[in-house]
């Protein structure tokens, strides 16, 4: 029975997948889809984040063990979740089949200055740590989306996103904890021992589309890039995702 687990990043929980995983499932007749939240996010906000991207793939381990699903597993992952997805096979490398990867950037192969863009520092050191959640949620949609042309869905986004904030707060502490995991990780300097599909978005204004590009220049491995789309690309375009990655099984 085929398992999909999706990881989202940092400071995201599962339910800012949206409609995504129902429209992910229905395309690919996946049997079963799970969206993790890392402790300190979502329904896990009281607990302390892990200091290390090793310590969420652990996590992942240990409670899609608790769960009861069991390996091979297929994993989709957006940014930090990328990271994570990335340590978790090289942790546990029996355990994954094949990994989908989203707009994730990785040390050695990629500079700080593409992984996070320059221009982005002073607006997100101010507002994720300091601002209300109405300025954290926007500022997150600001960088992480492309919608275009729909502004009644963008504020009803920001809504529903504020909400989630204020009912399962993130503390800044776990903010911390989160930004030092990613800013510390560095991938093993051999391209993962699984199948690898890359995503990017040409328009993510948070992580440089260049990340993308080179990692599958050293591992070799597909690509597939949106015009319009942003860093959340599933919510940008979940459509296409899906297919993507339907069209690359089928391969």
């Amino acid at each position: 029975m085929t398992t999909w687990v999706l990881l989202r990043g940092l400071m995201r929980e599962a339910r800012h997948w949206g409609e995504f995983p129902m429209l992910f499932q229905n395309t690919l007749g996946a049997q079963n889809i799970v969206a993790l939240d890392f402790p300190g996010n979502g329904r896990l906000h009281t607990q302390a984040s892990p200091n290390s991207v090793a310590e969420m793939a652990n996590y992942c381990h240990t409670r899609l063990m608790q769960l009861g699903y069991t390996p091979p597993y297929n994993v989709l992952a957006l940014s930090l979740g990328a990271m994570v997805a990335v340590a978790w096979s090289e942790l546990y490398p029996s355990e994954l089949e094949r990994m989908v990867l989203i707009n994730t950037s990785l040390p050695p192969y990629n500079p700080f200055y593409h992984r996070l863009r320059p221009a982005n520092y002073p607006a997100l050191i101010r507002h994720l740590l300091f601002g209300s959640a109405v300025q954290r949620e926007s500022l997150i949609l600001k960088l992480t989306s492309s919608l275009t042309g729909n502004a009644e869905r963008k504020q009803a986004i920001l809504q529903q996103w504020t909400a989630y904030a204020r009912e399962c707060p993130i503390t800044r502490a776990n903010i911390l904890r989160q930004l030092h995991a990613a800013v510390s990780y560095r991938a093993a300097p051999v391209a993962p021992s699984v199948p690898v599909l890359l995503l990017a978005g040409q328009q993510d204004r948070l992580v440089d589309v260049k990340c993308s590009h080179t990692l599958a220049h050293h591992w070799g491995c597909a690509i597939r890039l949106h015009p319009t789309a942003g860093h959340d690309l599933p919510l940008d375009d979940g459509v296409w995702v899906s297919q993507q990655v339907k069209d690359w099984l089928n391969l």
